[in-house]
């Protein structure tokens, strides 16, 4: 069992009443770790120790910034194996997805870096005689970022490193299924040595959350918050973000479809149909939902997949033995077994069955899913996926799109030129051809589109989510003025 204090400017602190809680291990039902329990007076120290350290951050040169968020990557890099054991106690995947985390967040803190001096601004033409006009980017000040436990690294860090390469300061609301593993990565960033209160990690017990949230919300200091969960919390953060206009980032649910055109390369679709919705055991918002076949090559494809699946071991990921590892939680594992026996019960087939013990759960396939079973709308976040069958390119589009989420989605054909007409008529933020609805790099452009949320994380593309745009200008000449 693991001991976590929360991290106010650079020291490990109880909470103000000494309150704590326990995350209980999916693997063995063991306490993986005893966390601080955050007050609301808790919440405001850490806002009030990011803003003083704003002062001092934002006014560091660029480079100095990029040496430092450098030294932070090479930190997390050496904890990987840190990461791995915390990961692995707290959320339940193997080594695999919890070194693939650590890998990607160290890149996302190099590619920040590397931006510290792209964030440029630009002259604008003005019909003032001598006016000077320029639109110049500028830090916010301090920010929010809630990150989940799914993709525990990746998307913590994601909360924090372009906010920090833009000169802001921030609190990072760890989430209660994994304080310790979102504690670590605050203390990566104090021994990078960034400064006392430039990140300040907050844990909080469950039941404290929508307090917690509305104090992170509604502090005057607090000037952008992102947000990385489901889409129903992230209503609830745009709403209480909206009573006090402060912009915020959301990054939300995901039901990913991949449309298979009778031209695809079968096997090549098979592996990354596998890969995209089993991974993780299928939590990850990117994962792959619906597969969406042409007629052509369905029995085919459907054959193969089931075979596919079959070979996929998921159990304890401390064995070796096991490619999958455990649901998050007992909760979860009741929740997708409601939703796969809703569907048997409306008639769906499920030619692997339906195998949950405790938080075991093996993969499965849903074919002859129907709009009136709750599957086909939900998002399962679980080792599932439905198949159906389209006939016309028309009604393979239509069918992708026959969701409220738009996150990421896969086209599957080696008509390159077909797959991308396919591809631009699919609603959603990502789109990848011949390639797995789960895929994630540093530098690119990620969000989505409907409920899946608004806003883009990535590199050069969220500079303008975490800086303020001023317009300045400088007269260099007398102007004539009509009073």
């Amino acid at each position: 069992m693991q001991n976590v204090q929360l991290l106010i400017h650079g020291r490990s602190v109880d909470a103000s009443n000494q309150a704590t809680f326990e995350r209980i291990s999916p693997i063995d039902g063991t306490v993986a770790t005893k966390a601080a329990a955050a007050t609301l007076e808790d919440v405001d120290r850490a806002i009030d120790s990011a803003q003083q350290a704003f002062k001092v951050w934002s006014k560091l040169s660029p480079t100095e910034r990029r040496l430092r968020l450098l030294k932070a990557a090479d930190l997390m890099d050496q904890k990987t194996e840190q990461f791995i054991e915390t990961g692995m106690q707290e959320t339940g995947s193997n080594a695999t997805w919890y070194g693939f985390n650590v890998h990607l967040a160290a890149n996302m803190l190099r590619e920040a870096a590397a931006m510290t001096t792209q964030i440029d601004g630009s002259l604008i033409p003005s019909d003032v005689p001598g006016n000077l006009a320029m639109g110049v980017r500028v830090p916010c000040g301090v920010i929010v970022g809630i990150a989940p436990w799914n993709a525990p690294v990746i998307l913590a860090t994601r909360a924090l490193a372009m906010p920090l390469a833009c000169g802001n300061t921030v609190v990072l609301k760890a989430s209660e299924a994994c304080p310790a593993t979102h504690r670590l990565i605050g203390e990566v960033l104090h021994e990078a040595g960034l400064g006392e209160g430039v990140v300040n990690v907050i844990t909080h017990a469950a039941e404290d959350a929508p307090q917690i949230v509305e104090r992170l919300v509604s502090h005057p200091a607090v000037k952008r918050i992102n947000f990385t969960g489901s889409t129903k919390v992230g209503k609830i953060i745009a709403e209480t973000a909206a009573k006090y206009l402060k912009p915020v980032l959301l990054e939300l649910g995901g039901k990913a479809p991949v449309v298979v055109l009778n031209e695809a390369d079968i096997n090549e679709a098979v592996n990354a149909v596998a890969f995209g919705a089993f991974f993780n055991q299928g939590q990850i918002c990117m994962s792959t939902e619906r597969v969406l076949i042409q007629d052509n090559i369905a029995d085919q494809f459907i054959e193969k997949l089931i075979e596919k699946t079959r070979s996929i071991q998921a159990g304890n990921p401390t064995s070796k033995d096991n490619v999958l590892g455990v649901l998050e939680s007992r909760r979860a594992a009741n929740r997708i077994q409601h939703l796969l026996e809703d569907a048997q019960n409306k008639g769906a087939d499920l030619p692997l069955g339906i195998h949950i013990e405790d938080t075991t759960m093996q993969p499965t396939l849903v074919l002859n899913i129907k709009p009136d079973m709750l599957l086909y709308r939900e998002e399962s976040f679980g080792p599932v996926c439905t198949v159906q069958r389209f006939s016309s390119i028309e009604e393979g589009v239509a069918l992708a799109n026959d969701s409220e989420f738009g996150l990421s989605s896969a086209v599957f054909s080696q008509n390159i030129s077909l797959a991308l007409e396919v591809a631009k008529q699919i609603d959603s933020g990502i789109c990848h051809i011949n390639g797995a609805t789960v895929h994630d790099e540093a530098q690119m452009p990620f969000g989505g589109t409907k409920s899946s949320g608004y806003g883009r994380f990535g590199s050069k593309v969220s500079v303008a989510e975490f800086t303020e745009l001023r317009w300045i200008t400088i007269q260099t000449q007398s102007r004539h003025y009509p009073i």
